[in-house]
């Protein structure tokens, strides 16, 4: 029987998204950095670059914004889950943070006293045979140019994407640009803005399975990249870097579609096991 020490797990997955960018992350900012013409934003992917072989040298974040931590949690038949399980997984994340010298950025919505440990865990029982933790430090740069609308159903594909294409425009460069965009379509107002954080937790740099997503993301990020807002806001060819569209069904009175942004560090880090003889302590 392998056993699982969530507050361990948790402690190192807290750090090792603040501190290493997502490989996928890095293939896509490299692929721009090597194609792009123009100086200034051919600079600015340089140093992107740059910043992330510091941040795993020196074992510091790669950002100074270390985000709120959201945790998502899937869990397999088989696995026993109990309320304190959640305590664990908090406890290292806010350990992690403090023994870093992470930033704790969250507080009262009103002000008050900053927390390590906000308990954000969106838990989810799987079909899937394998125990997954994922946590994903979420900065507010970009979060706070999360958008959301209310379609009617007859809404066209092209009325959304416009809706896209403006939230990433007035996003601009206050989000740190190039962007990594989630596209939530379906469910409830709610659903629809956690599928577009679950759509960035997916591999950025491969090919939607669904064949017409795939086509959409891919006319979506083209319409986005001709914005010319480009990386930091210095113009160029990339002002995003991949878009991820993430679908449930819905209400036949309406069509929600989320928009959540982030910006070039697109920070997440995984533990995996297979749920075979595992007990969680």
């Amino acid at each position: 029987m392998r056993e699982i020490n969530l507050e361990k797990i948790s402690y190192e997955l807290a750090l090792r998204a603040n501190i290493n960018l997502r490989g996928d992350c890095v293939r896509l900012i490299d692929k721009a950095y090597k194609s792009e013409k123009s100086t200034l934003p051919k600079q600015a992917l340089r140093i992107i670059l740059e910043n992330s072989v510091i941040a795993i040298e020196k074992k510091i974040p790669i950002c100074q914004d270390t985000g709120l931590p959201l945790v998502f949690i899937e869990i397999p038949e088989g696995v026993k889950w109990e309320r304190k399980y959640i305590d664990k997984i908090n406890r290292g994340i806010s350990k992690a943070y403090k023994e870093a010298g992470l930033r704790a950025s969250t507080v009262h919505p009103f002000g008050g006293k900053t927390s390590f440990n906000p308990d954000i865990i969106h838990l989810e029982f799987s079909r899937r045979k394998t125990l997954s933790i994922t946590v994903f430090p979420k900065g507010f740069g970009s979060e706070n140019k999360s958008r959301l609308k209310m379609f009617n159903p007859t809404v066209s594909k092209d009325e959304i994407s416009d809706f896209i294409v403006t939230s990433v425009r007035d996003a601009g460069p206050s989000a740190c640009p190039p962007f990594f965009v989630g596209i939530g379509i379906g469910g409830t107002s709610d659903y629809a803005l956690l599928l577009a954080k679950k759509a960035l937790l997916e591999r950025v740099d491969k090919p939607n399975s669904d064949e017409p997503l795939r086509l959409w993301e891919r006319k979506l990020l083209k319409r986005i990249n001709s914005t010319g807002i480009g990386p930091m806001g210095f113009g160029g060819n990339y002002t995003a870097l991949s878009v991820k569209i993430k679908m449930h069904p819905t209400h036949i009175a309406g069509l929600p579609v989320g928009v959540n942004i982030s910006c070039h560090a697109l920070r997440s880090a995984s533990f995996k096991v297979k749920a075979d003889n595992v007990k969680v302590i």
